[in-house]
């Protein structure tokens, strides 16, 4: 059987995000998926070693590289748009589902059941969390984002940045995976590379 899902799969690099905004540097969906997929892996490394949980960090960073794929086929909504209301918000939801089976539709046979793990959440607590880290991982993610414009001179993400972070600030105070990751990993976004590498942010 000939396959295309990964073919399509690979059309994420020509999905550009925040479209209704002037970017300094344009954004992809992959680079914006491989950023998830390493955060929300840190998210689960630190509830495992910190807070006792049992997470599956590995599986979380594949929940977060294919965490968007349905975009190759919806494209990218904007946020404003797609929350404005209750209604738009359940009917891009069923629209979203609709566009993941019609990719997982595209594997063969024997292989489908893999990647609907990775889809299809699994009724167990430690997999439901997972995936609100991995919701968390999208926002922080975002919030890079607009702190990457901000520090290269534009304004135009000023709005989104304080909304982004209020969304990351309620999932602090519930999940103390994001507090760590935002009090530890969040302050160098921004800075040099001379900066990011001199013996202040490292350990010894």
């Amino acid at each position: 059987m000939i396959s295309s899902f990964f073919a399509t799969v690979s059309r994420m690099k020509y999905i550009e995000r925040w479209a209704l905004m002037r970017n300094s540097r344009p954004e992809n969906l992959s680079e914006h998926s491989l950023e998830v997929a390493m955060i929300a892996h840190a998210l689960c490394v630190i509830g495992n070693v910190r807070y006792g949980r049992k997470l599956d960090g590995e599986k979380a960073a594949l929940v977060g590289l294919y965490h968007d794929c349905s975009e190759i086929i919806t494209g990218d909504m904007p946020t404003p748009v797609k929350y404005a209301n209750s209604g738009i918000r359940d009917a891009y939801k069923a629209v979203e589902s609709e566009a993941d089976q019609r990719l997982l539709d595209t594997l063969p046979e024997d292989l489908r059941p893999s990647f609907e793990e990775i889809f299809c959440a699994e009724d167990t607590d430690e997999d439901r969390y997972m995936r609100r880290l991995v919701k968390a991982a999208d926002k922080l993610s975002a919030l890079i984002k607009c702190i990457e414009e901000e520090n290269s001179g534009n304004r135009e993400f000023r709005t989104a940045r304080e909304t982004t972070e209020k969304s990351v600030q309620a999932m602090v105070s519930e999940m103390p995976e994001v507090r760590d990751f935002v009090q530890e990993f969040l302050p160098p976004y921004g800075e040099t590379l001379d900066e990011l590498l001199s013996p202040g942010n490292t350990n010894p």
